[in-house]
This record gives C-alpha cells, structure tokens and sequence, in this order.
C-alpha cells in the first residue's frame, strides 16, 4: 500500500477573524493580538479555534513501492487552495494509507473546514462506501481505519491523557525531532517572510512522523529487522542525495544521536 505522511502549518486566518470579530480598520498583527487576547481569555491558551487557521505549508512524505519522496505541496507562492487541491488530488491519485500525528486532532479537523472556503473536489477523500464499496469498512475518516493512522491516537491508545508530543517520541526513538523552529514560531516567521523556512520545518516533521510509523510497523510484526532497517536506510541515501540543507542537516542529527 501507498503510504502519505503529512503535516500542516498554519497561521490566523486574519481575514476571517476580521469578518467574524468585526475587527476592520486594525492591521494584521493587531487583529493577530487581539484575536489571541480573545481567545486567552476564554480558554487560557492562545491556541485559535480550528476553523480560524489558515494553511501555510502541507508537507509530505510519499512512501510507494518503488520511490520515496519528501516534499511540500506546491510552491512558495501557493494559496491555501492550491495547496488543499494538491493534497486531495494525490489522495485521488494514489489512494495512500495516510499518516499523521494527531492529524485527527488538529490537521484533518482544519482542512475540513478551510475546504468549505473554496471549490475544492476532495471526493475521494471523503468516499465512505457510496460509491466504492471498499471504502465501507475502511475510510479515511473512521477513527478505528487505517486509510488513516493517527500514530498519536493510536499510541496512545486512544486515551487523550495518554498522548505525547511528537518531538519527544522521535527523540525517545533516536530521530532528531523538532528542527529549525516549532508551530508556535510559525506566525512570528511568516510576518517575517519566511515562508521556505516553514516549509522546511514542516519536512522535518514529516520525516519524524514517518520514521516513528516505521518503528510502529516493526513493532505490530509487518516490517521484521531487516526490512525496518532497509527502510531506513533508504531515507537515508535520499536525504543526502536531496542537495536541500535542511534534509541534510536532518540526516546528520539523525547520525548523531
């Protein structure tokens, strides 16, 4: 089976916070402050509802069976619709097992709500047995399918209490963990022009889902040691192969731990 490892960045949606604040007239950073202020108050945390972030980066690791290939959807330039066409449309191409870490949580839970903006087909995605009856028991929706492994949901054993930051399990497992910058940096970097930046951290965190789903399916008797170690290796030889500094830098921590 085709496996897609993906991970989102986002930012306010400033425009939609103008609209539903009624906060026209203030700059971006202002309407930024004071829709964190709103939201700090309500819930003691700065953490935007769902629906009020938008999409930056989708990043992604395509494992088939004959290539790996890590990258983020689009250019430096893409629009948010651009970017969720592209994502729905490499499910549409590839039917992958998705993989996330608390992509039900958080990633999946956004980009429902942002495709509701555009005229995006996302068809395929949302198939539960309509029109392909393999779907029925296994969708990309269902909680207990695997069309999408939530690793942090499932480690966790579907128990919130129980679920643990990606940065500190890849580190647990020997990976390199959070580089370049964290999510909570991604506004700060993106009134700064940083979008490559974003980008690249985002890589980085794919890469991180990616090898932790390795160890998982080593550890659930599907890959035995030698092909767990093959796989590997092949990250590996493409990272230092890619010529891009960030995947680069990624592969040498990961030799380093």
């Amino acid at each position: 089976m085709n496996v897609l490892v993906f991970d989102i960045e986002t930012i306010p949606d400033i425009d939609g916070c103008r609209k539903i604040y009624d906060l026209h007239g203030l700059s971006d950073d202002d309407v930024a402050k004071a829709v964190f202020q709103m939201r700090r108050q309500q819930s003691g945390t700065e953490f935007l509802r769902h629906y009020l972030h938008r999409i930056v980066a989708i990043s992604a690791v395509l494992r088939t069976r004959d290539q790996f290939k890590v990258w983020s959807l689009g250019g430096i330039e893409a629009n948010e619709q651009d970017l969720l066409q592209r994502f729905y449309g490499g499910i549409e191409r590839y039917t992958p097992r998705l993989v996330s870490w608390n992509g039900s949580g958080f990633d999946l839970p956004v980009m429902h709500y942002r495709s509701l903006l555009y005229p995006i087909n996302a068809a395929h995605y949302w198939e539960t047995g309509q029109n392909d009856n393999s779907f029925r028991y296994n969708n990309y929706l269902s909680r207990f399918h695997e069309r999408h492994t939530d690793l942090m949901d499932v480690l966790a054993a579907y128990q919130p209490r129980a679920s643990a930051p990606l940065d500190e399990i890849a580190g647990l497992c020997g990976f390199p963990g959070k580089m370049g910058m964290s999510g909570s940096k991604v506004w700060d970097a993106y009134q700064q022009g940083q979008i490559k930046e974003i980008r690249d951290y985002c890589e980085t965190d794919v890469l991180n889902t990616y090898l932790v789903y390795l160890n998982f399916e080593r550890s659930r008797g599907n890959y035995d040691q030698t092909r767990y170690q093959a796989e590997c290796q092949l990250v590996r030889e493409e990272l230092k192969a890619s010529g891009q500094q960030h995947l680069l830098d990624f592969e040498a921590a990961w030799q380093d731990v």
